[in-house]
């Protein structure tokens, strides 16, 4: 059974632009592909721990990981930890460092939710950090050089020996990201074929 596990970026949900627009595309061109995204807590013990439970849960040997800014950071993790294709969309690199304007109240775009971030919430996504990575060939990364909050140099030279398209102009949200979806999927099955 293939499995699809989609990880939404920070502040954001499962009704993101992405990951419904992956969730419907798979849905009408592929609806063999079981799609998953589960709500990622902002605080990462607490996304690490139902990431943990999700992908024993899955334990399929077809499982591609893609995940968007935050959730991209977190799909590196979860690839390295079951030794599974990953696709990344604009990723966070190395959360931790300069991300003081997390700190303080945090709003989610889509619920409205509010939560409160120290700097002690900050420093815990250093523990989700693969370095070196393992198996790059694993990895397809989709960076836009107008992304307005992440540098997209960062996730370039971090991925650099991995199948790279970086794409000039865009922003954080990565606009156009629908056209990408065949090569996506073509990606995922190279890599389980």
């Amino acid at each position: 059974m293939k499995q699809l596990l989609y990880l939404h970026g920070f502040n954001s949900s499962p009704q993101s632009h992405k990951a419904r627009v992956t969730a419907q595309w798979f849905a009408r061109n592929h609806p063999d592909v079981v799609f998953q995204c589960p709500t990622l807590s902002l605080y990462p013990e607490e996304a690490g721990a139902t990431l943990e439970r999700v992908v024993d849960d899955i334990g399929s040997p077809s499982l591609l990981v893609l995940g968007s800014s935050m959730g991209g950071f977190y799909a590196t993790w979860v690839a390295a930890r079951c030794r599974c294709p990953a696709v990344l969309i604009n990723p966070a690199v190395r959360p931790w460092q300069g991300r003081e304007y997390l700190l303080g109240e945090q709003t989610n775009y889509h619920t409205g939710e509010t939560h409160w971030f120290e700097q002690r919430d900050i420093d815990a996504f250093a523990r989700f950090d693969v370095n070196p990575l393992p198996q790059p060939g694993r990895f397809l990364v989709l960076l836009q050089t107008g992304d307005e909050v992440l540098d997209y140099r960062l996730a370039a030279d971090k991925y650099r020996d991995c199948e790279l398209v970086v794409e000039e102009g865009g922003d954080h949200a990565f606009q156009g990201y629908e056209r990408h979806l065949p090569k996506i999927h073509q990606f995922w099955m190279q890599q389980i074929s």
